[in-house]
């Protein structure tokens, strides 16, 4: 299960995971998800943020692709003032866009990753191409019932990561308590 399931990194926010952390970990070529991940689902244009981080990126040479399960029209709005391409209606986990945005970014499996904040979409997604996977809690998260079970699914994973690295959840950042604790 680990091996499709555990991210390799977990951060608070996106923007935590600077040019610098990629560029130490070798990656030079994104995919990113939108929703929740840079953005809530109700928030259709990117913020001055997150611009700011994606010329921060691109000023590097770090390649950027979206790689969302959302409908064109919502992807294509988002990522337009970005200078970033797409694939939308991606049905992550599944390969084929993944694929297809790492050879858009003429990268490989060595030096690509992708940020995202579901484990069975975007982590599976990322560890089914062999690619390094970033986990950030969800922004705003939705509260049906789908997602919380998704939710309450991804806590077992969420806590044997940080018991692997020997840390306890409870020290964890808060933002990752509150997403996945105290729903």
């Amino acid at each position: 299960m680990r091996k499709y399931f555990a991210p390799d990194r977990i951060y608070t926010t996106f923007d935590q995971i600077s040019p610098e952390v990629l560029e130490n970990d070798g990656i030079c070529a994104v995919i990113f998800d939108i929703d929740n991940t840079l953005a809530p689902y109700e928030e259709a244009e990117p913020s001055d943020k997150v611009r700011e981080y994606f010329s921060a990126l691109h000023e590097r040479g770090i390649k950027t692709v979206f790689v969302s399960n959302n409908h064109g029209p919502r992807v294509e709005l988002f990522s337009k003032t970005l200078d970033t391409p797409f694939f939308a209606d991606s049905k992550k986990p599944l390969g084929k866009n993944m694929r297809a945005a790492m050879k858009l970014m003429e990268s490989d499996s060595t030096n690509t990753a992708i940020i995202g904040d579901q484990v069975f979409t975007d982590v599976w997604a990322g560890k089914r191409q062999k690619i390094r996977t970033y986990l950030v809690p969800p922004i705003n998260d939705k509260k049906n019932l789908f997602f919380k079970c998704k939710r309450m699914l991804e806590k077992p994973i969420i806590r044997k990561y940080y018991k692997d690295r020997g840390e306890d959840i409870r020290n964890a950042d808060e933002a990752i308590v509150r997403t996945w604790w105290k729903q």
